[in-house]
């Protein structure tokens, strides 16, 4: 027997749409993504609506929905865009009689447990499939830094566990280093690691640079930084990058060392993007660097994962989980 549902990833930006089926054995197939701008919407019911107009008018009775934020409680706001979703109201709202609501690195976490082999490529440590049992801790860096674990037992059976991982303490391991966190310390009471190792974050490794060879700051966007520093056209935001790249893999090195992992995905839009930068990086240096764990953490897989839509995926792999096991 097949279900059919609705998979919807939120964001501040963005709200993606998908059909969905989830066969007998469980195997989630996506439809193709429609991407909707939530400054384009008064609210989710609204955009719902606008994306069952593109159906032909009607949706399946139930929907998975990824969000960036927090989901418990009885009322969830969102950060960065002015929608307000009642988990209680969607049956009457959405006319779903089955749903799941799920933080958007949740979701991360179930497709990395379900995407087939083919969606992940090797970073580091040892090129073979990530263990069918223990610990996989996951790491996503984009407009923030994502962290969460999966837990496998051997059998096939999987639990998820998001978490506020990216907000531990930034850990400098050289001068370098050291400057960023000085000149982000004048902003900031407290430093975290998603203020590196983050999108947004490059603005501010790029400045430290600047300022340590005495350059005047030029205004720039890390957009702008990120296409500069991959291309070739500026040594200063290369430079940058690679001190992204660094400090990203010691980061993902502390998380797997914390978590107890037996291996490792980087995930995340900005991961993708970086792929080949990442594969030339120091990233694989820095995540063994461990001292007396060196040899630990070179036996570790380090995988990145290339599915084009995670969130939808993973979205739609929770309600499986959820409703259908």
């Amino acid at each position: 027997m097949t279900t059919s549902l609705v998979a919807v990833d939120i964001g501040g930006t963005h709200a993606r749409f998908a059909l969905a089926e989830i066969g007998a054995d469980g195997a989630v197939s996506l439809g193709d993504p429609v991407t909707l701008h939530t400054k384009d919407h008064a609210s989710f019911q609204t955009a719902w609506e606008d994306f069952a107009g593109m159906q032909g008018g009607t949706l399946p009775p139930a929907v998975a929905i990824a969000i960036a934020g927090p989901v418990g409680g009885e009322v969830i706001r969102f950060t960065n865009n002015p929608w307000v979703i009642r988990p209680a109201l969607i049956p009457e709202k959405l006319g779903a009689d089955r749903y799941t609501v799920i933080n958007d690195f949740g979701a991360v976490g179930h497709a990395v447990a379900c995407a087939d082999a083919e969606h992940f490529v090797h970073l580091a440590g040892p090129d073979e499939p990530l263990p069918a049992s223990g610990t996989i801790s996951i790491v996503g860096p984009g407009t923030g830094l994502g962290v969460a674990h999966i837990w496998r037992d051997g059998s096939g059976d999987y639990r998820v566990q998001a978490t506020e991982g990216g907000h531990i303490d930034y850990a400098p391991l050289d001068t370098i280093e050291d400057a960023i966190l000085a000149r982000l310390r004048m902003r900031y009471r407290r430093v975290s690691a998603e203020r590196v190792v983050s999108g947004p974050g490059l603005v501010d490794i790029y400045e430290a640079l600047a300022q340590m060879e005495g350059r005047a700051i030029q205004p720039v966007d890390d957009k702008t930084l990120w296409q500069r520093g991959t291309n070739g056209e500026d040594s200063l935001a290369a430079a940058a990058v690679d001190r992204f790249c660094l400090s990203l893999g010691s980061f993902a090195g502390d998380i797997a060392l914390a978590q107890g992992a037996s291996g490792v995905v980087i995930a995340g839009g900005l991961g993708l993007r970086i792929k080949e930068t990442l594969l030339r990086s120091g990233f694989a240096n820095r995540f063994i660097a461990k001292g007396r764990f060196e040899a630990l953490m070179a036996a570790l897989p380090v995988r990145l994962i290339t599915h084009p839509q995670p969130g939808l995926f993973g979205a739609a792999a929770a309600f499986a989980k959820e409703h259908l096991s």
